[in-house]
């Protein structure tokens, strides 16, 4: 895989990244409300890292080649978007939360890893976007050229997110107004969405 194919992958991928969405409302969230966002972060790229294996193991190919199994998939995320959009709308996070949220590292952890594992845009770049970067008939098997991608794309997560959350800190910690404006508009841009992958998939 030549240098000018990665450069082109990662601005791409960063473009992505940058895009808010679920994971950057759970980044925002721990910000505000815990002690460390490193926790959060940490599942956040456990996620993806899943996802990662999955397509180093060929998995990605078979489930782009089975629209029933993608389809799934999407709405299975779609509707965890729905419920978790709902539940910051309900109890949108505020500096005044900050000093913890009253689950456990590993509680944090875990739900990280659920909102980037069943979050439709991680499953849709693992398995539409990395294969327009990929070259079969190149030198390095496809496995090879997978994992470069893959360790690209954590580590772009992992910088952005930690960002995300250190600013959230910073910058709304002491405007408990903007913080519960900015939670509810993730929580509301989760739930239209959850609502439009149900709808395109359903409608597909």
């Amino acid at each position: 895989m030549d240098m000018t194919t990665l450069v082109a992958f990662l601005a791409v991928d960063l473009l992505l990244v940058f895009t808010p969405g679920a994971d950057w409302a759970y980044a925002i969230s721990a910000g505000l409300r815990d002690r460390s966002i490193v926790p959060a972060v940490a599942g956040l790229v456990a996620g993806h890292a899943a996802y990662a294996l999955a397509a180093v193991a060929g998995l990605a190919v078979i489930v782009a080649s089975s629209p029933a199994a993608l389809t799934t998939l999407t709405v299975a995320g779609a509707g965890y978007l729905l419920w978790l959009g709902w539940g910051v709308l309900r109890q949108p996070a505020v500096p005044a939360a900050a000093e913890g949220s009253g689950a456990s590292r590993t509680q944090v952890m875990v739900k990280g890893a659920g909102i980037s594992g069943l979050n439709p845009k991680a499953l849709l770049l693992y398995f539409a976007l990395f294969p327009q970067f990929m070259d079969p008939a190149g030198g390095w098997p496809v496995a090879a050229q997978t994992g470069l991608l893959s360790t690209v794309h954590l580590a772009a997560c992992t910088v952005v997110y930690l960002a995300v959350g250190v600013l959230a800190r910073t910058v709304l910690g002491t405007r408990p107004s903007a913080a519960r404006a900015v939670t509810r508009v993730s929580g509301a841009m989760m739930i239209a969405i959850g609502a439009f992958l149900v709808v395109d998939s359903l409608a597909g």
